[in-house]
């Protein structure tokens, strides 16, 4: 949704400092929640359909970037908030790979929220004017930084390879290198052992290429295919309904799709927000191609989208919260499997368009110093203050054979180490991996709260 310039970008990266918790923490009760995982074009908890409820958290914006799961106090202000609205899901858009979020991820697990996470900065991303140049070691080495930050946590639902980099017909040139790095990423997590976490896409609601998009990521070889697809959607306004918003035309276009759908950013705000489309979003009209969505924003950071104003350490619920709150109480899930597709299954891949600018399924081959991160490790991620990626060499040089992405072999002790840290007590599915050496690189223009 918002747009900044590269210098301000750049600028509130370098800047801004995140609050770290001490490693001095006391210890928290152990907790583990269920993993979250893909059947058909659904996501399950165990045997049960999973439906995100989620809101879209990032307090301080993009403006004054700071990791909300590297700061104890903050957390805990905001998580009490979630709980009242009746959250399962939170995004966020921006974190801190070389920080410690032991405490924070389990509270989130205690309260039964799950994360899904943006694994691209302002400073580490594909830019959409060069995308060629951006696609590189040191940018990879940033993403699996993250990737072995988080992936040892029950409740990391799934990662975004990238948030709007596609923003119109002119960059769909762009396609390639964002399933490039979702292809990287699922590569990574099979290869170090990790479970496997969903890897996706986060898409700007661009209705002239949306379908095209959705059908790009999901063809091809299986280890090029995405695990779900999601988009950010504003159309529906309040007062509407499921026909006057358009939504069941986009319900009857992706019918038969076969990965998980949801909406990665929704809440309109032209009018005073009701979010009468939770009714909807939650019911067999749209449950058999949707999993439910994520509102944007939390936090009101000027854009009068937040559902809290914060001011010092408060986090004030204002009417949005209110309106939230009552919409998810009144809506429950469907009964049964929601009417999912249980089959799933590739698309055939777009033809080239005026309106798509992609030939071919052809995708950059892996750089090869990122390449070696499959057996080593990615190392120490760079944080908030690392040097930045945009043209820091290192990058493709040929395009990959299909198939080049699939798991050959699993490196040994990469997911059964322990992390040492200030939570080593937790127990269950929560094991942690070791972390070993570091990146670099520089920043674009910086849009929705975080590209890819």
């Amino acid at each position: 949704m918002k747009t900044f310039t590269a210098v301000a970008a750049f600028a509130a990266a370098v800047i801004a400092t995140p609050t770290r918790t001490t490693p001095e923490l006391a210890p928290r009760a152990s907790t583990s929640l269920t993993p979250i995982t893909v059947k058909g074009n659904a996501f399950f908890k165990g045997d049960s359909r999973f439906y995100m409820r989620g809101v879209d958290w990032q307090p301080g914006g993009s403006s004054n970037l700071v990791d909300p799961l590297a700061d104890t106090t903050l957390c805990t202000r905001d998580i009490a908030n979630f709980k009242t609205l009746g959250l399962n899901t939170v995004r966020i858009y921006t974190v801190d790979n070389s920080a410690n979020h032991d405490t924070c991820m389990g509270l989130l697990a205690d309260a039964g929220i799950y994360l899904v996470l943006d694994v691209n900065t302002p400073l580490y991303s594909i830019n959409r004017a060069t995308p060629a140049p951006s696609y590189n070691a040191v940018y990879l080495q940033n993403i699996f930084a993250t990737i072995d930050a988080f992936a040892g946590y029950s409740n990391t639902l799934a990662f975004f390879s990238g948030n709007e980099v596609i923003n119109d017909d002119s960059t769909t040139n762009c396609a390639p290198y964002v399933k490039a790095v979702t292809r990287d990423m699922r590569q990574y997590l099979g290869s170090r052992g990790y479970r496997q976490i969903p890897v996706g896409y986060s898409a700007a609601d661009v209705n002239s290429n949306r379908l095209e998009m959705a059908e790009y990521m999901n063809c091809g070889s299986d280890d090029e295919r995405s695990d779900f697809f999601a988009f950010n959607d504003y159309s529906w306004c309040d007062p509407s309904s499921f026909t006057t918003s358009g939504w069941d035309q986009k319900v009857k276009n992706f019918t038969g799709y076969g990965l998980p759908l949801f909406l990665s950013e929704y809440g309109c705000n032209t009018n005073t927000r009701q979010f009468e489309e939770v009714t909807s979003l939650y019911s067999t009209e749209m449950t058999a191609v949707y999993s439910g969505g994520l509102v944007y924003e939390y936090s009101e950071e000027g854009s009068k989208y937040g559902l809290v104003q914060i001011t010092g350490g408060d986090a004030k619920p204002l009417a949005d919260f209110t309106a939230l709150q009552s919409a998810f109480s009144k809506t429950a899930n469907p009964t049964g499997d929601g009417g999912y597709n249980s089959t799933g299954g590739a698309s055939g891949c777009p033809k080239k368009s005026a309106n798509w600018d992609v030939a071919d399924d052809s995708l950059p081959a892996i750089p090869s110093a990122a390449a070696a991160y499959m057996k080593s490790g990615a190392g120490t991620g760079p944080g908030l203050q690392g040097k930045g990626s945009q043209n820091a060499g290192g990058t493709s040089t040929g395009t990959a054979t299909p198939g080049s992405g699939s798991v050959t072999a699993v490196s040994s002790g990469s997911a059964t180490a322990t992390k040492k840290s200030s939570a080593s007590s937790l127990q269950g599915s929560m094991n942690f991996q070791p972390l070993i050496v570091s990146g670099v690189v520089i920043a674009f223009t910086f849009v929705g709260a975080a590209l890819l």
